[in-house]
């Protein structure tokens, strides 16, 4: 797997990624802009609205039309929050050329069709469709209000909300639904190329690929009617530590309580942080053989379920437990144990290569899954790192336990958020 990069223009950006694994090629647009309150609710509209229909696809019975035609091929997009951005993801998958039953260039077409969904919307009177833009705003109205339907999920989105309380990391990333009630097809049709005049653009090509693509996307003309730009993307906004931690309790009908614990780690200017602290939280709370999991689990069967994330653009550890509401005193005192341990360098070089080799496995898996490609990447990018994915492993084989321990006394509760009853 190999990736080259071509500037189509200033603030447009193409990736094609050659890899032979795949019965298919992948292809993807991705739009980056700022996550603003002002912002996100109708950007979050628009990143499911395009699917909607196209210029020469008015409708999504010719968009299915024209997938058919393509032997199946799928499309679809997504609305994720990286750092302090909001992406708007749009992706379509089509079958190889060589395993065609005759000799066709269907991937030539799909970039087409790819392109047209994204920048070439399907208007009347010059705006959105009014039926669509309901449509798509009484969709993400659904997904917002159940967000309290996944209390695991929901109780991270809470700590985070708290954690970074007036600050862009807040930000839910598909809005609020009293900013739906704002959009109209005219306003939102003038955000939208707002949007499309001032994003990041990168666009992904993944697969076996027999040729250069960059010129046909270069030649493009919805390419060449895209101006250029400046991007201007949000630098992160990170926590320092605090004296003395967030504690936030919150009360909903649940029948079992949901501690998420928010940690800041403050790097002393140390070099691959980022690698040490990977694997620091796979020791702590990333599978079966971590701390937490042993611990707060296995020998004290305080929890159903105990992990631990690293968020690498926050520089932040979300613990996560779901627990019998009575046993929170019990589980916060475990959990400070294992916190403490780390610091203390209570753990062994088994512990260690358990975790290395936890990250490595999922590091190889990442050329098993062409999104995952595409997303690596993307993340690349975004975190202004080219690194391969030799390199990536070679980053994680090298953590020593020393640096490990001076990462965990880095590293502090920020806070400490509990969903009950």
């Amino acid at each position: 797997m190999s990736e080259q990069k071509t500037i189509i223009k200033p603030g447009i950006q193409f990736h094609q990624i050659q890899t032979n694994k795949f019965k298919t090629n992948l292809l993807a647009v991705f739009l980056t802009v700022p996550i603003t309150k002002e912002h996100v609710t109708e950007n979050a509209v628009i990143g499911t609205l395009l699917k909607s229909g196209s210029r020469t696809m008015p409708n999504q019975e010719k968009i299915n039309e024209t997938l058919e035609g393509m032997y199946g091929a799928v499309l679809d997009s997504g609305i994720e929050k990286t750092g302090d951005n909001q992406v708007l993801k749009f992706y379509i998958e089509v079958i190889d050329d060589n395993f065609l039953p005759k000799k066709e260039d269907i991937l030539t077409k799909a970039l087409q069709v790819l392109l047209e969904i994204v920048f070439d919307p399907y208007l009347e009177k010059g705006i959105f469709k009014a039926e669509y833009v309901e449509n798509e705003k009484e969709k993400i109205k659904q997904i917002i209000e159940s967000k309290i339907d996944n209390k695991a999920a929901y109780a991270i989105d809470r700590c985070i909300e708290n954690m970074y309380e007036n600050k862009a990391y807040s930000i839910y990333r598909y809005g609020y639904v009293e900013d739906l009630a704002k959009i109209t097809p005219e306003n939102l049709y003038e955000a939208y190329i707002k949007l499309i005049h001032s994003c990041k653009i990168d666009i992904f090509a993944s697969g076996n690929l027999q040729e250069d693509l960059s010129k046909k996307i270069q030649e493009s003309p919805i390419i060449k009617a895209l101006p250029e730009r400046k991007v201007n993307l949000l630098k992160e906004e990170n926590l320092s530590r605090i004296p003395k931690p967030k504690i936030v309790e919150e009360h909903r009908e649940v029948t079992q309580g949901k501690l998420v614990i928010g940690l800041v780690a403050t790097p002393e200017q140390q070099q691959n942080f980022n690698y040490i602290t990977m694997v620091y939280n796979a020791i702590l709370g990333g599978g079966a053989n971590s701390k937490l999991f042993q611990n707060v689990r296995e020998k004290a069967s305080l929890a159903y379920t105990t992990s631990s994330n690293f968020v690498k653009m926050k520089e932040n550890i979300f613990i996560r437990a779901g627990i019998e509401i009575q046993n929170y005193e019990k589980a916060m005192q475990i959990i400070e144990e294992q916190l403490q341990a780390m610091k203390n360098g209570d753990f062994s070089q088994e512990d260690i290569q358990n975790a290395k080799n936890l990250l490595l496995s999922t590091i190889e898996g990442i050329e098993e899954e062409q999104d995952a490609e595409i997303s690596y990447y993307f993340g690349q990018e975004i975190a202004g790192n080219a690194l391969t994915l030799e390199e990536y492993k070679k980053k994680i084989e090298e953590v020593s336990k020393e640096q490990i321990q001076q990462v965990a006394n880095q590293i502090s509760v920020h806070t400490i958020y509990f969903l009950r009853d």
